[in-house]
Formats: C-alpha cells, sequence, structure tokens
C-alpha cells in the first residue's frame, strides 16, 4: 500500500488495451487507485479516460523499472509478446510487482519461468501468463470441475470448445509468432523441464486430445491452454494423485470438421515461410480488429467432462465475443483480483487456477462469464 498505485495497466492505446482500460473505468472501485501506461501520451489521452498517465517503453527497460515500482498489479497488453514481453516480467519479478498478460505464446511463458521464477517466488510477485481468453476459461473451468470431484482420487477431464470469431491483428501476429519459432518452442520447453521440479507423488499429462466423435466432431486443439492446465494440476493437490486433461475443438457436421482441420494445416505449412507470414500479417494490421456490432454477434462456450471416483460431472464455461470483449474482461477482472481479494499467498510464475482461483472465478461469474454444472452422476 506504499505504491501510489493499485493496478497500471500497460499498453492501452492496442486494440484490446483500449477495450481493458475501458472496462477497467468502468469496473474499478472508486477506491481504485488505476492509472494508463505506454510510450505515447497523446494517444493516452485521445483515449477519453479519467485515469493518470505514465509513460514507460517497452524498449526501455529502466522506464519500465520505474513503472513496476509504482504499483502493486501491473496488466500487460503489449505483445507478440516473446518479442516485447521479458523486461517487464523481469521489472516485476525485481520489484516484488504482480504480472499479468494475455499471451498464447508456449515459448515465452517457459522462458520466464527459466529465468525469472525464482526471483519473483523471493520477492513476492505473482507472474501470471494467459490471463484472457488464452487461458482462462479452460484453467478456471477445469478447476471449477475438479471440486466437484471426490479428493484424492484420479480424475480425467476432457474439454471440448465452440466459438465463434475474429481474429485482430495483435492476435494475427501472435499465431504468426509462435508458427514461425517452432524450434525456439521446443528449446524453451526442453528447458522448463529441466528446472521445474516435477509433482512428488503424482502424475500429470495435458495435451491436445486425439479426433473424437461425441455427437459431433471433437479434434484436437494444440494451443496453450492445455499445457496451462497443466501447470495448474502440478501445483494444485486439489487435482488428485493422477491427472488427466484433454482439449478439444467441437464442431457439429464432418464436413466442418475435415474443413477445420485443412485450413489449420494449410495456415500452420504457409505460416513456415517468412515472405508469406509477412503477406498474412499485412491482412490485418496490429491495432486493428472486429467492429462492436460483430464482437456483439461473437461468442463461445467451453463443455467439461470430468470423471473420478465414481463420479462424472458435466460444467460449462460460456460467454459473448471471447477474443476481445470476454478478454478485456478476463484481464481487467484478474488485475482487480490480485489487488484486493484474498487469494493464495504462494508466487513466483503461477496461473489464474493457482493465483487466483476460486476469487477469479467468482468474479468473471458476477460479470457475466459463467461457471456453470449442468450434470452429476453419483456412484
Amino acid at each position: 500500500m506504499d505504491r501510489p498505485f493499485d493496478v497500471v495497466l500497460f499498453g492501452a492505446t492496442g486494440f484490446t488495451g483500449a477495450l481493458t482500460a475501458a472496462y477497467l473505468a468502468r469496473a474499478a472501485g472508486p477506491g481504485t487507485r488505476w492509472a494508463l501506461a505506454g510510450r505515447d501520451r497523446g494517444k493516452l489521452e485521445r483515449l477519453g479516460l479519467e485515469a493518470p498517465i505514465l509513460l514507460a517503453d517497452a524498449t526501455d527497460p529502466a522506464s519500465l523499472a520505474g513503472l513496476a515500482r509504482q504499483t502493486r498489479v501491473l496488466a500487460t497488453t503489449v505483445g507478440p509478446y516473446v518479442r516485447h514481453g521479458e523486461p517487464l516480467v523481469a521489472a516485476c519479478a525485481d520489484a516484488g510487482t504482480h504480472y499479468l498478460d494475455l499471451t498464447g505464446e508456449p515459448e515465452f511463458v517457459d522462458r520466464t519461468y527459466v529465468r525469472h521464477h525464482d526471483r519473483a517466488t523471493r520477492t513476492g510477485a505473482k507472474i501470471v501468463h494467459s490471463c484472457g481468453f488464452d487461458s482462462i476459461p479452460y484453467d478456471l473451468g477445469v478447476l471449477h470441475t475438479v471440486t466437484q470431484l471426490p479428493e484424492n482420487v484420479p480424475i480425467t477431464i476432457s474439454g471440448f470448445l465452440r466459438s465463434s470469431m475474429r481474429p485482430s491483428g495483435g492476435t494475427l501476429a501472435t499465431a504468426l509468432s509462435v508458427l514461425g519459432r517452432a524450434q525456439e518452442t521446443a528449446g524453451a520447453a526442453a528447458q522448463r523441464r529441466s528446472a521445474e521440479p516435477p509433482p512428488k507423488g503424482r502424475k500429470v499429462s495435458s495435451r491436445a486430445g486425439g479426433l473424437r466423435y461425441v455427437g459431433g466432431w471433437a479434434l484436437p486443439l494444440p494451443s496453450l491452454d492445455p499445457r496451462i492446465v497443466g501447470h495448474s494440476a502440478r501445483l494444485l493437490d486439489r487435482y488428485g494423485p493422477s491427472f488427466t486433461y484433454r482439449h478439444h475443438y467441437a464442431v457439429k457436421t464432418l464436413p466442418a470438421a475435415l474443413a477445420t482441420v485443412a485450413g489449420a494445416g494449410a495456415f500452420a505449412a504457409l505460416a513456415q515461410l517468412p515472405p508469406v507470414r509477412g503477406w498474412l500479417q499485412g491482412r490485418i494490421k496490429p491495432g486493428d480488429g472486429p467492429s462492436a456490432e460483430r464482437r456483439a454477434r461473437s461468442w463461445f462456450k467451453v463443455t467439461f467432462v470430468g470423471e473420478g471416483g465414481g463420479v462424472r460431472v458435466v460444467t460449462e464455461v460460456a460467454g459473448g465475443d471471447p477474443g476481445y470483449d470476454e478478454t478485456a474482461k478476463m484481464l481487467a477482472e484478474s488485475a482487480l483480483c490480485l489487488a484486493f481479494d484474498d487469494v493464495p499467498e504462494r508466487a513466483g510464475q503461477l496461473t489464474t487456477a493457482s493465483a487466483m482461483g476460486q476469487p477469479l472465478i467468482d468474479r468473471l461469474h458476477a460479470a457475466g462469464i459463467t461457471f456453470t454444472t449442468r450434470h452429476v452422476t453419483a456412484p
């Protein structure tokens, strides 16, 4: 409380950043001390929000260190994070400042663990990646499901995503960055495996699922999300002595499934070629995104089927536009949760489930992202 701000948002002039700033202006209570930060005062002023403005540049570590020392929680939307994010993580780890971002980049998540987890643990900083659509619906949806299953039993959960959304320029830039850095991503994952101790006496498995027919077609979804779920399971004993999670994207018909697989495969293959990556990036510029009308028609639903100790639970996490409106809500509510709620005292690089857990579920549910239980079958 000796710092001038509770929450600072860095990168508020980008597409998602501006939505997050507007949400904070609505959701922050009258006693919340919050500010906007970035490198261009004029752009920040043009947002028209009544919040102090702090100047910092992602390429200037000294300015980031000064920014981190002024606040208890620092949330950033400045990506791709593998290029722009690590100096801010380092500044927060040094200052004991809680850090939040929206990354979907596994390389970045693994590299910051190796380089900054131990120091953040010593200073009391919580470093929490992926506080948007990557990966809150899955991480907290699995936690919501696990808590309804018996304790101290093996647990198996499958997640099935359905959604309608259009990407922004920033999201496209992140996807192309990940696809173009396969070797670097594999190297970072290997470094983390060497540095991170395994859970004692417990087994955890989390990855994309296989092709399945479950009343519709469930496709493998090889995103960062199952890795985040797995990190939570390693940190939380409540996930049982043996925990398995499989991650899927759900479509209704076989033609739709085939088209989705073909399109994703073609995009991934073409993104390996630098000239094609540049051309694809030019289709949607960073800072551009879907209109308010298009976002109003967007939605997501994630269904979880969990089994353990003879109990079967079906739960659902659902909301509106996943990529932007709901992502802005998730990031802002995560920042307010860390600033004001009674959260676990653990520190270091964490996940939303291990850093905030039920208090964040309660916040998001109250804000319109629903966490529901559809069915329970007891032994």
